[in-house]
C-alpha cells in the first residue's frame, strides 16, 4: 500500500514522505490515526504543501541545530505558571507553554511536536525535558517552573 505521511512516524519517515507499507499496517494503524493518507496522483500537491510547511518551521541543518542546542542548554529555562499556595500547579505545564518558553530563549520557532516530556510536570521546581532538533541532534533542557 502506498501512503503519504502527514506526521512523523519513527522508523518510517517524516511528513510529506511517500512510503510503501503492508496493507494491514496502513489500513488499521496509520490511516485511522490520521498519520497518513492514501497516495493518489492528486496527492502530490498535498505532498508539496506538507514539505513547504515543514521547511518553513524546521531547523535548516545540523550546524544550525547545534547552535540552537547550545542556546537551550546554556542556562535553565524559566517557565511561569499559575500555582496554589503550597506549590501545586493548577493542571500541568503544557507542551505549548514549553514551546513558547523555548522559543523565547532560542530565538527560533520550535515545533511543539519536537518536545519530549517523559513525566507530566505538575509541581514547581527544576525539571528536565528533551527536544529533538534534528535527526542527529537532541538537546536536554533544564527547566525552572516558577509561579506567575
Amino acid at each position: 500500500m502506498k501512503l503519504i505521511l502527514t506526521q512523523e512516524v519513527d522508523g518510517l519517515g517524516s511528513p510529506g514522505d511517500i512510503v510503501e507499507v503492508k496493507d494491514g499496517y496502513g489500513r488499521n494503524y496509520l490511516i485511522p490515526r490520521n498519520v497518513a493518507v492514501r497516495w493518489t496522483r492528486g496527492g502530490q500537491k498535498q505532498v508539496d504543501s506538507i514539505k513547504a510547511a515543514r521547511a518553513s518551521r524546521s531547523v535548516r541543518d545540523q550546524t544550525h541545530a547545534d547552535q540552537i542546542k547550545a542556546k537551550l542548554e546554556a542556562a535553565p529555562v524559566d517557565v511561569k505558571v499559575r500555582s496554589g499556595a503550597n506549590g501545586r500547579l493548577f493542571g500541568t505545564v503544557t507542551i505549548g507553554d514549553l514551546a513558547e518558553a523555548l522559543t523565547e530563549v532560542s530565538g527560533e520557532t520550535l515545533d511543539k511536536r519536537t518536545i519530549v516530556v517523559t513525566n507530566p510536570i505538575k509541581s514547581l521546581g527544576a525539571h528536565t525535558i528533551a527536544v529533538k532538533l534534528h535527526d542527529d541532534v537532541s538537546a536536554t533542557v533544564s527547566l525552572n517552573v516558577i509561579p506567575a
